[in-house]
Order: structure tokens, then C-alpha cells, then sequence
């Protein structure tokens, strides 16, 4: 007779933490946000997961909750606290600190999913993008503008004049709209993205010191 092996069992699936759990589901929800965008009810978020309905329930009672916590890992997350003082660090020029800024902040932003959770939040109308906007106000845009108008020596405003603030939003979007020619719609672009933002900043600073008729040191 022929000795049957015995047959090969099913590798237990390791027990996870509700911690790792938790940040599992968030990292599967950010893959399935980028990729399908905000449509459709938390059954059919559970079987994209792999997991059921209840489950997910248990670690987060709502799709709105679910939708918080990627929005914290994907943009929250990724922003540096070094930048903030790095935007406010007077012992620098101010155009070599935008420059450092941008690059690192880029850096963090400019990928696909990040790109593609913004813009399908923004078709849904999910609260993400106006959190973002808010964000890029407060922690970019009007410290910027600050910062301009002491290396000009103009006096503090707050909040900015909304002409500045435009301006501001000018510059922030034509660089954030670079990333997205380059890796959601994949269109040729200039690749030396340093020289991308330097010419950005050039352009900004110079309407900016035209404006209110001042000098700003290179």
C-alpha cells in the first residue's frame, strides 16, 4: 500500500492587535479610497477590505470615521513639525526657506495616492478637501505672508489682505498642479522640480515686492 502524506494544513492566520487591526483597515481603506474614490455604503467597503461589515463596524461605527482617519494618516501624518518653524525661521531669507520648504513638502505630497484621494474626495463633496484647503491657509499661506512683509519691512496684517492671499494661492497651486500633470495625468513635465519651484518663488516674490514697491534679497 502507499503511505498517504497527510494533507497540508492552512497556515493560522496571525492574531492581530486592535492597534494593527486598526492601522490595517486604514491602509487598506487609503488604497481602496485612491483607487475607487468615496462612492458606495461601508458592506461594499468591507468585502473590498476582506473582512465583514461588522467587524469594520466594531473599529470604526461610521464610513464618515473611517474617512477621518485616512484623511489624518494620508495628510495630517505627513506633515513635518520642523516645517513650521522652518517657515518661520527669520535668521534665513525668506526665498531660501520657500525653496527648502517646498522641496521637502512635495516630496511628502506628490505621490499617487495622496493626489488621487484629493481629487476624488473633491468630486464627492467629502469634507477632506475643505480640511486640506484650511490647513494650507493656516499653515503655509498666511505664514508666508508674514513672513514676506517683515523681510519687506511692511507692517504685520492679520488677517493677510485677500489680494495676497490669492497670490499666495497662485504660487501653491502651480506648484501642486505640477504633481498632478506628472503622476495622475503622466504628461511630460520639467523633471528638475527644484528648478520648478525656484521659478515659481522667483515669479511670486518679484509680483509680490512689485506690488508694494520693496526689495527682496535673492
Amino acid at each position: 500500500m502507499t503511505r498517504l502524506e497527510p494533507s497540508p494544513t492552512a497556515p493560522r492566520r496571525k492574531r492581530l492587535t486592535v492597534e494593527a487591526r486598526r492601522e490595517e483597515f486604514i491602509c487598506k481603506a487609503t488604497e481602496f479610497f485612491a483607487e475607487e474614490g468615496f462612492g458606495g455604503g461601508t458592506r461594499e467597503l468591507a468585502a473590498k477590505l476582506g473582512v465583514t461589515q461588522p467587524l469594520l463596524y466594531r473599529y470604526f461605527p461610521s464610513k464618515e470615521e473611517l474617512i477621518q482617519a485616512v484623511y489624518r494618516r494620508v495628510y495630517l501624518d505627513r506633515w513635518k513639525p520642523e516645517w513650521d518653524a522652518l517657515l518661520k525661521d527669520r535668521t534665513q531669507p525668506i526665498r531660501r526657506r520657500l525653496q527648502r520648504f517646498y522641496e521637502a513638502y512635495t516630496d511628502a505630497i506628490f505621490d499617487r495616492a495622496w493626489l488621487r484621494i484629493y481629487f476624488f474626495s473633491g468630486l464627492k463633496g467629502v469634507e477632506i478637501n475643505r480640511w486640506y484647503i484650511a490647513m494650507v491657509e493656516t499653515r503655509i499661506l498666511k505664514p508666508l505672508i508674514a513672513e514676506f512683509r517683515h523681510e519687506a519691512g511692511l507692517a504685520p496684517r492679520d488677517p493677510p489682505a485677500p489680494e495676497d492671499l490669492e497670490l499666495a494661492w497662485v504660487l501653491q497651486g502651480g506648484i501642486f498642479y505640477y504633481g498632478v500633470r506628472k503622476f495622475i495625468f503622466e504628461l511630460p513635465v520639467e523633471e528638475d522640480k527644484s528648478r520648478v519651484i525656484a521659478n515659481a518663488l522667483d515669479v511670486f516674490l518679484a509680483g509680490l515686492a512689485s506690488h508694494y514697491g520693496v526689495t527682496i534679497p535673492p
